[in-house]
């Protein structure tokens, strides 16, 4: 099964670290967030990639192409063309990457619609974001999948919220005190399986999770598989580092793989 990676956002709210790198190149713990993210595919058997680019999409193909080197000791003679001897000091995953250009602006939709060409016809694929990391469980949500009649399920979760949660009674008195409390509602966290007709309900130009995936719950094709452990995008700064920190730390909830 192929995993697609939608790598191609501007990533504005990032504006530290993404005006000369894509978000997916943004590092935690020394290592683009994109490759944590595969990483966590990779503990479920899924090794076979599509990167869809878009903005300095030639960053994350220069990260790839040197994939070896970036990860590894490597020793070069400078005399020869093509001598390069590597020294792996990694247990790297082996992985199969097909980098593919999307578009500069594209929407999402747009790019999924892109990469049609490279699923399997009859296939269903994984779909997530290059910049939200969790410690899904993959296995039950695919068949969670196949265990219902739909055409796609999307991974959702209950946010914290960005405030502490007072309660006021009489007289402006404090009832109590709830530090980032779980919002009411679900968020979309990615980590989608997708069936092939998928590519039936996306047009050119769409943002996937507006019209696409509108017309999909409107025909009953769209289920929820709802995740209650640990889910963080990367939006901003401010969530980079608390990344950093818990990974730097040693308690990164996403890090399943020894």
């Amino acid at each position: 099964m192929k995993v697609v990676l939608l790598a191609g956002g501007l990533g504005t709210r990032l504006r530290e670290e993404t005006e000369f790198k894509p978000k997916p190149m943004v590092e935690v713990g020394g290592y683009p967030i994109i490759w944590h993210i595969m990483r966590i595919f990779t503990e479920y058997n899924l090794n076979d990639f599509i990167v869809c680019l878009g903005y300095k999409g030639d960053v994350i193909k220069d990260y790839f192409l040197n994939f070896q080197t970036q990860h590894n000791d490597f020793a070069i003679n400078t005399s020869k063309q093509n001598s390069v001897q590597i020294f792996e000091s990694e247990n790297l995953s082996d992985w199969n990457v097909l980098l593919a250009n999307t578009g500069i602006n594209s929407f999402t939709g747009e790019r999924i619609r892109r990469i049609k060409k490279y699923i399997p016809e009859g296939e269903s694929f994984i779909m997530t974001y290059g910049d939200g990391l969790s410690d899904i469980n993959i296995e039950q949500l695919l068949e969670f999948h196949s265990s219902h009649d739909g055409i796609a399920t999307i991974s959702t979760t209950k946010p914290s919220s960005r405030f502490g949660m007072v309660e006021i009674g009489k007289n402006n008195k404090v009832d109590d005190f709830k530090e980032k409390p779980l919002a009411d509602g679900n968020i979309n966290m990615g980590f989608m399986v997708l069936d092939y007709e998928i590519f039936d309900y996306i047009e050119e130009g769409d943002v996937f999770e507006e019209q696409p995936l509108k017309k999909l719950a409107k025909s009953g094709k769209l289920f929820s598989y709802e995740h209650s452990g640990y889910f963080q995008p990367m939006d901003t700064y401010r969530e980079n580092l608390s990344l950093n920190k818990l990974w730097d730390d040693g308690v990164a909830p996403w890090k399943i793989w020894k």
